[in-house]
């Protein structure tokens, strides 16, 4: 068994990633308007309809963490991995509710971010800058997971080494400076065409091979069916299941690429109706997932030609070499472009939303206020190469034997701007520096959870009352930020209260 693809997959592979990079550059000339003013660079100029954003969208939340992440968990730990299936369940009724409310405020008051909204909403430039930066910083490893899914693909057609990565990131980093927004919303079209291919060929035909789903259930050891026996001492996998989906849920929409791709719709009806639809994207994700358990039913981790690519990126390869073992090579190469080019649309979505965030909330506020609307632009171009830079080095710097952990990490970080955020849409009251002391304490305390796990999970056991409880660290660290956040605030609106009251 070869453990890469022939000279057919990879002229397939290439042809493919041609002819996206073709339209990428085209997209500049799309809805053609002046690519020099940020809101037209960097949100398409906020017309995008009903159909665009659902394929924007979908581009920006089903990436390589989907298709090489979520199953590699599934094949490496078995079901707690199926937590990515309810989380993107749950993520749909909280689009729906809160963020037309935050298009809203975006529309009227020419907001490109959600920190502006933040600088608006407060008057607090410093508290604004903190939530960017943390934009900026979560956003880092969910690139990175993009790079890790390109780096498995790109092996398994036999590219070994940096430069083929570097060169598909030079063409990434190419097209996004020329077009902008657009370049990854045109191409959306195309990777989500090439994955739905993809998903009904694998999970028809590689069921059939292996002897129908029962057989694979069958094949795979017990222990990696179920989440593991809860008692009244220990929660074990049903709480680290839970709060891993109820965390990732609440911090999916407040990524900067999710709500650039919100605040690039043009009306409120278009996210109501795109979170309506969007399910259809979970139905998929959970065939998906299954991909994992097929991988272990076929044995690849145990057969001769794949142990290369397992010993260079551990579980993270199970899709490929699944692919490898059941497909023609020209259908392996379909396959793996619609994984790598699912990597590149929300690389180049994410590393634009930084820039958008850079330019308007650090430059702009605190290096040039008077900079002129074309410098924006450029500020922005080369912030986003910037991005795809730092990305590179959390691939250097951090383990990803699971390369879902990287967004695990990310989602630690990102999920504290939640009250200043969504709660501030409903709670006005608010104060910015009790947000502010809020932030620091709950981004302190998730990293700190993190880096006592070595940053190679994302779940700290908590306990409580002699009761283990496994925890995703995003959300016990959120709770601590917003009960600082609401206790300080009520504090302070006690005291100007009782000082009003003495003045009077």
């Amino acid at each position: 068994m070869s453990a890469h693809a022939g000279p057919l997959a990879s002229l397939i592979f290439v042809s493919l990633f041609v002819a996206v990079t073709v339209l990428g550059f085209w997209a500049s000339r799309w809805h053609k308007a002046d690519l020099g003013q940020l809101h037209e660079w960097g949100l398409g100029g906020r017309r995008f309809g009903t159909l665009i954003t659902w394929f924007l969208l979908g581009g920006d939340l089903y990436t390589a963490y989907t298709f090489i992440a979520v199953p590699a968990l599934m094949f490496g730990a078995g079901a707690v991995g199926f937590f990515a299936v309810p989380y993107t369940i749950l993520i749909f009724p909280i689009l729906f509710l809160v963020y037309p409310r935050l298009w809203s405020e975006a529309h009227q008051n020419g907001y490109l971010t959600a920190s502006d909204f933040v600088r608006g909403r407060f008057h607090a430039p410093v508290l604004a800058a903190a939530i960017a930066v943390t934009g900026i910083i979560a956003t880092l490893p969910y690139i990175a997971l993009q790079i890790v899914g390109i780096e498995v693909v790109l092996a398994g057609l036999g590219l070994n080494g940096e430069w083929p990565l570097f060169l598909a990131f030079a063409v990434l980093a190419g097209y996004t400076w020329t077009s902008g927004l657009r370049a990854p919303a045109m191409i959306a079209i195309i990777k989500d065409a090439l994955i739905y291919i993809t998903i009904l060929a694998a999970v028809i035909i590689i069921p059939a091979k292996l002897g129908g789903y029962a057989a694979i259930f069958a094949a795979v050891p017990k222990a990696k069916l179920l989440l593991g026996a809860g008692s009244a001492a220990n929660w074990g996998g049903q709480s680290a299941y839970a709060t891993l989906a109820l965390g990732s849920a609440a911090a999916l929409f407040l990524y900067p690429h999710a709500i650039t791709g919100v605040l690039s719709s043009s009306s409120q009806k278009v996210i109501q109706r795109n979170a309506a639809i969007l399910p259809a994207y979970s139905l998929a994700l959970g065939l998906i997932a299954l991909l994992g358990y097929m991988a272990l039913a076929a044995g690849v981790g145990h057969m001769t030609g794949f142990a290369y690519g397992f010993r260079r990126f551990g579980a993270n390869f199970a899709v490929p070499a699944l692919f490898l073992k059941s497909f023609p090579d020209w259908f392996v190469g379909v396959a793996f472009a619609a994984i790598a080019i699912g990597a590149l649309v929300p690389a180049a979505i994410m590393s634009i939303a930084c820039a958008n965030l850079f330019t308007r909330n650090l430059w702009k506020e605190f290096i040039d206020p008077s900079c002129s609307g074309l410098k924006e632009a450029r500020v922005a171009k080369w912030t986003s190469l910037s991005v795809k830079v730092g990305a590179l080095a959390f691939i250097l710097a951090l383990p990803h034997t699971y390369a879902i952990q990287l967004q695990l990490l990310g989602g630690i970080w990102i999920i504290q701007t939640l009250p200043a955020v969504v709660l501030a849409l409903y709670s006005p009251r608010l104060n910015p520096l009790a947000l502010f002391v809020g932030w620091a304490s709950g981004l302190s305390a998730g990293t700190l959870m993190a880096w006592s796990l070595h940053f190679k999970s994302a779940i700290y056991t908590l306990h409580i009352g002699g009761i283990r409880v496994p925890c995703y660290a995003a959300l016990s660290a959120l709770l601590l930020n917003i009960a600082v956040s609401y206790g300080l605030s009520l504090l302070w609106h006690r005291g100007n209260d009782a000082s009003s009251g003495a003045t009077t």
